[in-house]
């Protein structure tokens, strides 16, 4: 069973999908998607290309090792993103060729269902109530937003009041909130937001910091009782490493078109476990990627929630979860849970005529760039 053809489509809204053709006819779906950097995963696949083409498929692990160990240059998000969509895509292989669903590949599962957390309030979160109350009617549970718009280095006493007053008004609305502060704000106001935020219990504070301020995120570790969840933005389980061991850290959340895939989540998730660290992977992206997830979710025993892109505003015109999919069902929600899979590979079954139809004109997505009053750039 040899890899006998890689295809790259890029899809809207801002997706980028891998197909896997093996000599025998089987075909492996992955998600590379590297949100605003599309152009530069696919390619990145000429050099994947070169090497696998040829390569018995099922050899999933040694595939992984070449790809990481031998270029020479390692980690870092548009490599890892492109590994990622092709470990996803071999395990989908091996999966249909044995008949069985991926979780089972990796142990079987551990649960019967999944949680999922749906997206309100956009980049510049505003009138979020009434955005948690039609998600509690699609039956949602738990929500995440973003946590503020753009922030000065230095905030006021009325940036943190907004914090409160917006998660406060979610949490009237009878569901859990995650609040994402995707790294806009800095050390001088996370302090305060996290002292002002406790009182409400939210169910995480994602990258209060930015990963890269590793001394900053201590320091806040050790200021609250807050769970802080990180870990979009790093790509190996050495990435993760110094988080873990210092302790400073109780949600991960690596993203599974982005750290290495199926095979390198599990990887970083044992670690977690060693230290009584959740997971809960990043996910405001396409169905293959959603579906990854669950593999790794249902086969992962301190797995916590699961991101949902259902509806999230970045998928414009249309767009959605569910787009490119034969069979919408599989991601059905009762009572805020997706049920397992029981489909071989990853579950699915993508509508390849629509991805080569859309993928006639990509899309070029680009995150916005964002200035504050008095000019300067702030973190998007």
């Amino acid at each position: 069973m040899k890899i006998a053809r890689i295809e790259l489509f890029q899809v809207p809204p801002r997706w980028v999908f891998v197909r896997v053709e093996t000599d025998c006819g089987i075909v492996g779906w992955g998600e590379c998607s590297l949100e605003g950097h599309a152009e530069a995963v696919i390619g990145a696949f000429e050099s994947l290309k070169d090497r696998f083409l040829g390569t018995d498929a099922s050899r999933i692990e040694d595939i992984w090792q070449i790809s990481y160990r031998l270029g020479f240059y390692r980690g870092g998000p548009v490599l890892m993103s492109a590994l990622s969509g092709l470990d996803q895509a071999l395990w989908d292989i091996k999966g249909k060729a044995l008949g069985v669903p991926v979780w089972q590949l990796l142990g079987g599962a551990v649960r019967d269902r999944i949680e999922c957390y749906a997206w309100i309030g956009g980049d510049r979160p505003d009138e979020v109530a009434e955005a948690a109350r039609l998600r509690r009617e699609q039956g949602f549970r738990a929500v995440k937003m973003n946590a503020t718009a753009e922030m000065a280095w230095v905030g006021t006493g009325k940036d943190i009041d907004g914090v409160v007053e917006r998660a406060q008004a979610v949490k009237d609305q009878g569901l859990e909130v995650g609040l994402d502060f995707h790294g806009r704000i800095h050390k001088p106001l996370a302090k305060q937001v996290a002292v002002a935020l406790e009182p409400l219990r939210p169910l995480f504070i994602e990258e209060p910091l930015l990963s890269e301020n590793i001394e900053g995120i201590a320091q806040l570790s050790n200021l609250t009782s807050l769970p802080i969840a990180l870990g979009e933005r790093l790509y190996t389980r050495w990435d993760f490493k110094p988080f873990l061991n210092q302790g400073i850290v109780d949600i991960i959340q690596p993203d599974l078109s982005h750290a290495g895939g199926i095979s390198e989540v599990k990887r970083i998730a044992a670690m977690a476990e060693a230290y009584d660290v959740a997971l809960a992977p990043h996910c405001p992206l396409g169905p293959i990627a959603f579906a990854a997830c669950l593999a790794v979710g249902f086969s992962t025993p301190n797995f916590f929630i699961e991101e949902m892109s259902l509806g999230i505003h970045y998928n414009t015109d249309g767009y959605d979860l569910l787009t490119y999919l034969s069979d919408p069902s599989v991601f059905a929600l009762t009572d805020g849970h997706v049920s397992i899979p029981t489909a071989p590979g990853l579950g699915i079954e993508v509508n390849e005529a629509l991805v080569r139809d859309l993928s006639a004109t990509p899309h070029r997505w680009r995150n916005p760039a964002w200035r504050i009053a008095d000019g300067s750039v702030a973190e998007w």
